[in-house]
């Protein structure tokens, strides 16, 4: 599904179904409208027994008012941040928890791109910005409970506060397909969505879709994009018109030539914007998520994405790509690109394409991959 107001109406159905257990971990987590909506669907599951666990990255989510924080605990929640390698009142130092999960009684899960925040809602008039969830049940829940449980783990999870997930009836999913949990933690080892996208271009018979904000992937990746466009693999990017993060999109601006020299085609999307993340390959498969194509994802976050292998889904997906590229989308050429961008825009492309991974470089240097600990 889209972001968006059925999203958040998803995210309450989930909880006020809950009968056990309950998960949210988020990236961002706003005290607003939106906020408090979601929080109240949290708050009435923690009232009915139901072990409510949330985990907000403690950075994104920081301005969190202690009052907000002290209702959700007086309501039962479990409430606790994803803490850096470092932190004080004036810096922020480490990994963040980027994905966005959902998951109730190992039963249904969401995993999705959107954050708890009015900019994602459609309030009023305001349209949320364009992004995306992929909603499951079966087999997948009840593998997603158990990661979103090792990361809680981490913090203030005690034995007996587990859920006994045995013994909630399943119903059987209405439909059946494969679908698998692909996780990024650097740190960890773990690489899996890095890997997804790279098989998307490898794999890939005759086209691709890819819709991402924030664009600036690693080199690896646009050799594989590169080697899939001599293979006559059709590949178009849905890129963000309008950045919530102008550098980023500078930066990515300064990749256009190279898209251009290797065919592939670049759509901008001008309706809201973007930070959907999603990819679609030869109307086989997805995959949907946390994860954005550059690298912060790839090194600096926690991400959390679904592959799913069902002609029906990608269908479908594809079909929402073709509205959305003819509907809200220009465009981009070679002819026009040049024509509107003069030598010192693309100079400064370039300048904010190096200067965005100086800070990258900056900001990741301590890392140690280190083995994964259950």
């Amino acid at each position: 599904m889209r972001g968006g107001a059925d999203y958040f109406n998803c995210i309450e159905e989930i909880a006020d179904n809950a009968i056990d257990s309950l998960h949210l971990q988020t990236y961002i987590f706003d005290e607003d409208e939106t906020g408090n909506k979601v929080a109240e669907a949290l708050i009435r599951a923690a009232r009915r027994k139901v072990h409510v666990y949330m985990l907000l990255d403690g950075y994104a989510s920081q301005r969190l008012s202690p009052t907000f924080i002290s209702r959700l605990e007086d309501a039962g929640i479990h409430f606790r941040f994803f803490h850096p390698l470092l932190k004080s009142q004036y810096f922020y130092f480490g990994r963040r928890l980027h994905h966005k999960v959902v998951v109730a009684d190992a039963r249904v899960c969401m995993v999705a791109g959107v954050n708890i925040s009015n900019r994602y809602n459609d309030i009023g008039e305001t349209k949320a910005w364009l992004d995306w969830a992929v909603y499951t049940e079966g087999e997948v829940a009840i593998q997603m409970n158990d990661v979103c449980m090792r990361i809680w783990k981490g913090s203030a999870l005690k034995k007996r506060e587990r859920a006994d997930t045995d013994a909630i009836p399943r119903a059987l999913p209405k439909e059946e397909c494969l679908v698998r949990i692909r996780r990024n933690d650097w740190v960890y080892k773990k690489t899996e969505i890095t890997k997804t996208y790279r098989e998307l271009f490898t794999e890939a018979h005759a086209n691709v879709t890819m819709m991402t904000s924030y664009f600036w992937p690693p080199q690896k990746l646009l050799k594989r994009m590169a080697a899939a466009s001599r293979r006559g693999v059709k590949i178009r990017l849905i890129l963000t018109a309008k950045a919530d993060v102008p550098l980023s999109k500078y930066s990515e601006r300064y990749l256009y030539q190279w898209l251009f020299r290797n065919k592939i085609e670049i759509y901008e999307y001008e309706k809201n914007v973007l930070h959907g993340k999603i990819a679609v390959c030869d109307s086989e498969w997805i995959t949907a998520g946390s994860y954005n194509v550059n690298n912060i994802s790839a090194y600096a976050s926690v991400e959390l994405n679904l592959d799913v292998k069902n002609r029906s889904v990608a269908r479908l997906i594809n079909n929402d790509f073709e509205e959305i590229i003819n509907n809200d989308c220009k465009q981009i050429t070679e002819a026009d690109f040049k024509a509107s961008n003069n030598f010192l825009k693309r100079f400064f492309y370039y300048f904010s394409y190096r200067f965005i991974h100086f800070l990258f470089f900056l900001f990741t240097f301590y890392f140690i991959q280190r083995r994964e600990q259950d």
